[in-house]
Parts: C-alpha cells; sequence; structure tokens
C-alpha cells in the first residue's frame, strides 16, 4: 500500500521540458496530494511509506507554532521536510541524508517545487552534524530512523534499501545523541518507530535527555496489532507521558477512518 497516487500521464502546472529532464531513467514523479507538491522517487533505491506521512501529521499537530527551524534526520528522498513544508509555518526545514544519490534525488525534488529557500538538504553522516549545522538551534527535530538493528536479516549491508531500514549508518542511539545536542532546550522530538522497540526508544530518549511526553500506536485495523509507534519528545522536560488513542489507519469498510483524513491528510 502507497501513502501518495501516481497521476499517469498529469505533470504540475510548473513542469516543462528542462525541469523534466531532471528526472534520470528509473525514476518518477509522484504527486503528493498538497499544495500541488511533487516529489522524485525510485523504486530501485528509496521510496517513501506511510510511516513518513503519519511521522509529518504527528508533528504537525502536535508542535507549537513557534517551530520555525526545523531538523529531519535520516531524510531519505526528502518526503518529510515537503510534507512539513505545507503542513506547518516553518521558516526553514534542513533535512540530513548520508546516502548521496538519494540525497541528490531529495535536492532535485526541492528545486522542482521552487523550495529551496525554505527546504536544505544536506549529504551527510548525522554523526558529523555539527560540522554542518549550529547546535542547540534547532525548535523541532523530526526522524524516521532505520527500524532494525544491524545484522538483522542483511543481505548486503552497502544496499540503499538495508541502509534505509536497518542500522548500518546509524543507531538509534546516534540519531538521539544528535537530536539532544541539536535542539534548543524545550525542542520538541519526533520520532516513527516499531512497536517492538518502544522500551528500547523510551529508555534512549531519556538517556540522552529526551523526555518522552506524548506515545501514540498505530493499528492497520482495530482488531490488528500496532504496526507503528508515533512519539513525541521535549529536551529538558519534566517526566510525565500521555498515551493518546491509538490511530487505526481503515475501518471495517476497508476505507481510511476519519483521524485519516481530519489529521495526516488523506
Amino acid at each position: 500500500m502507497k501513502p501518495w497516487r501516481k497521476r499517469r500521464g498529469l505533470a504540475p502546472s510548473w513542469m516543462n521540458k528542462e525541469t523534466a529532464g531532471c528526472i534520470k531513467e528509473g525514476e518518477r514523479l509522484d504527486d503528493l496530494q498538497r499544495n500541488n507538491l511533487f516529489i522524485i522517487q525510485n523504486p530501485e533505491k528509496f521510496c517513501f511509506g506511510m510511516d513518513a506521512v503519519l511521522l509529518s501529521g504527528f508533528a504537525a499537530a502536535h508542535a507549537a507554532p513557534s517551530c520555525r527551524q526545523i531538523l529531519d534526520l535520516c531524510t531519505g528522498n526528502g518526503i518529510i521536510p515537503l510534507l512539513l513544508s505545507a503542513k506547518t509555518k516553518a521558516d526553514k526545514i534542513t533535512g540530513i541524508e548520508i546516502q548521496t544519490e538519494i540525497a541528490e534525488m531529495a535536492v532535485r525534488s526541492v528545486s522542482m517545487n521552487s523550495l529551496e529557500d525554505k527546504i536544505a538538504i544536506l549529504n551527510c553522516d548525522i554523526k558529523e552534524a555539527s560540522d554542518h549545522i549550529r547546535m542547540a538551534s534547532f525548535d523541532m527535530i523530526t526522524v524516521n530512523p532505520p527500524y532494525f538493528k544491524a545484522g538483522h536479516g542483511i543481505t548486503n549491508p552497502e544496499d540503499s534499501k538495508t541502509i534505509s531500514r536497518h542500522e548500518v549508518a546509524c543507531t538509534l542511539n546516534d540519531v538521539l545523541a544528535v537530536s539532544a545536542s541539536a535542539l534548543k532546550n524545550g525542542g520538541y522530538f519526533y520520532m516513527v518507530h516499531k512497536p517492538q522497540r518502544t522500551a528500547d526508544v523510551i529508555y534512549e530518549m531519556r538517556r540522552a535527555g529526551i523526555e518522552p511526553k506524548t506515545l501514540k500506536l498505530v493499528h492497520p485495523y482495530i482488531s490488528s496489532e500496532a504496526s507503528m509507534i508515533l512519539i513525541e519528545g521535549r529536551k529538558g522536560a519534566g517526566a510525565e507521558m500521555r498515551i493518546e488513542p491509538p490511530l487505526i489507519i481503515y475501518g471495517e469498510d476497508g476505507k481510511y477512518t476519519g483521524e485519516m483524513y481530519t489529521i495526516y491528510g488523506y
């Protein structure tokens, strides 16, 4: 299941021969169904999933309007910065991606949407983020990190999809260490992860000085086990976490639920 729609034969209003030439062999242009935004994707390298869309909606719904400087770690092809540019009033959104080819794809998507003044994509290792961004300067951080520990079902550790899904290039600890350093005191942190690692996530967030504040479980159907968690943290906040009602993606009729339409933009 994909959370976007491909509109075959339909190009954005700004599309011309020059911008169309920015799409390389094996790539496609997908309509994000919001603010006339489009994104370049390559199924052989990286395509975003519902987790990225839900994370952007969760962050936009919970963060304070004063969050004007946003950092997105493990940004992939730039899906979360693109969506947050439409869902928030951010002045600047910075995305960091270690894989050069995917980061370059994100840069082209930003350019094609004429968002260069609002979104910056950095091709670097998040463990070296302090060489590229100013620490303690961000109001909000989002991250859709690799879910699986290194060695968990890995066949090719240099494969693009493996790096995106497994803790090969960065670990949960790396993500939280960078986030704790880059956030302002009181800044917001938003992450999507797998339910199986909830204990790890909460423990490591606290160790990093990011207090878990809100947890939401995501279920495909009301009778299904949770397939994702969405978690909010605050740097330097006091101890107390709220468990929100779960997000159910599909109703009994197989269609998206009302919350999916109203909050998450489907």
